[in-house]
């Protein structure tokens, strides 16, 4: 599987002013999106996300997102190590993505740039 990046999830109880320090610090622009009931934005190599309680409590659990090349070919990976796969791959606005939890039971989301064709 190639890794082609890391970002990091961070939970804030206020996007706007989370994005103003953020952008401030990577001189990079947000780029901003929802997730179910929860708002994110990508700054850099930062996940900055906030919304209810009970969803960021299980954000909060997956430790890091990496970008691979493909999610399927990191799916085998992943299954060949004796990694779980807790949920996907699913369609997101960008690509796809899966949240697999390794053997030694941390947990990591991956995702790729692979739009899936549409009906």
């Amino acid at each position: 599987m190639d890794i082609l990046g890391t970002s990091l999830r961070v939970c804030v109880p206020n996007l706007d002013a989370a994005i103003a320090v953020y952008e401030r610090l990577t001189g990079a622009q947000a780029m901003r999106f929802e997730r179910g009931s929860v708002s994110v934005a990508a700054v850099g190599c930062f996940f900055l996300m906030s919304g209810p309680e009970a969803e960021l409590s299980i954000l909060r659990k997956v430790t890091a997102t990496l970008a691979v090349r493909d999610v399927d070919e990191a799916m085998q990976d992943l299954e060949s190590v004796g990694a779980q796969i807790i949920a996907g791959p699913l369609p997101t606005p960008i690509g796809r993505n899966l949240v697999a939890r390794h053997p030694d039971g941390s947990v990591f989301e991956y995702v790729d740039r692979n739009p899936q064709p549409g009906p």
